[in-house]
């Protein structure tokens, strides 16, 4: 066990299952701080634990609380980051040092969530999208730390693809170079997190959790390093309009130029921004496909417990 896991806090519901072999899925904490505000924040983290539970796995809720890397949190822990929101720290690997020796709160983002479900042994974890590359990181150089991470870190993610503010064709070659596969479920074709369409290809179509499941051990038993991304399109019925999001998205994005925003900042403005913007309908299509990413995650643990029994 790694000498990181002195710093670590593992429920023990989330323990029993792992020690048990049955399935359990990781869930970030930023979408409770900084995605949507009280108390609806607090409900849809609730709810997304709940979607789990009814499809047969365990939910293990990821931050930092007082300086402890937390896999698994009571709703009342839960209840305490909703309300605190903004003032809890978004948390990524570079600043998991400072948080946890200043024995502060923090949300964990896709690579602090990673980095924290793999010290505690889970395989699967769910969100809403990834980072990438930002657009324009030619000359900013502004890439997510989510990419990195997938290149080292030994997390299955499944998620809506990337955030369509990126630049999604850099973001799959930036994939592609760290040799992280990239796997649409039931899909050719990346999703756009908003929507179920960007004209960029996957690596691989995949269309059962069974499959998906026998990738990912099939990775791990080579002792390859690094994650998989799993790419679950947003469920049709929840799909925006591709021109109207894209304007949303422009918009937002030269709002955010022109203020001066950047860094880990530049994501929550964008979001916040889009769903204003868009009268709430992205914040409503957000819920929705992490709602669909975290029932695919279930299923997903469910069939590697089976293959590992």
């Amino acid at each position: 066990m790694s000498a990181l896991n002195a710093y670590l806090d593992v429920a023990p519901e989330v323990q029993a299952a792992l020690n048990e072999n049955r399935p359990v899925v990781a869930l970030e904490s930023t979408i409770i701080s900084h995605g949507m505000p009280y108390p609806q924040n607090v409900e849809t983290a609730l709810r997304v634990e709940a979607i789990v539970r009814e499809h047969g796995a365990v939910p293990a809720t990821v931050a930092v609380i007082d300086g402890r890397l937390r896999a698994g949190l009571t709703p009342d822990e839960i209840d305490y980051l909703g309300r605190k929101g903004r003032e809890v720290i978004k948390v990524s690997r570079r600043d998991l040092p400072a948080v946890v020796a200043r024995g502060l709160d923090g949300a964990t983002t896709v690579a602090s969530t990673m980095i924290i479900a793999a010290l505690a042994g889970i395989d699967v974890f769910a969100t809403g999208g990834i980072g990438g590359v930002h657009r324009g990181a030619e000359t900013t150089m502004d890439i997510s730390a989510d990419l990195e991470e997938l290149a080292m870190t030994p997390v299955m993610v499944v998620c809506a693809g990337a955030k369509s503010i990126l630049d999604l064709g850099l973001t799959l070659e930036y994939l592609e170079t760290k040799g992280v596969p990239v796997l649409g479920y039931g899909t050719e074709e990346l999703p756009a997190f908003y929507t179920r369409q960007s004209g960029f290809g996957v690596d691989y179509r995949v269309d059962t959790p069974a499959e998906l499941a026998a990738i990912w051990n099939a990775k791990r038993g080579m002792g390859l390093a690094g994650g998989a991304l799993v790419a679950n399109p947003i469920p049709e019925e929840f799909s925006m309009d591709k021109a109207v999001i894209d304007k949303a998205i422009d918009q937002a994005l030269a709002e955010c130029a022109e203020q001066g925003i950047h860094g880990k900042d530049t994501t929550p403005f964008l979001l916040a921004r889009i769903a204003e913007i868009t009268g709430n309908d992205s914040l409503d299509s957000n819920i929705q496909l992490v709602f669909n990413n975290v029932a695919l995650g279930a299923q997903i643990s469910k069939e590697l417990c089976a293959l590992r029994a």
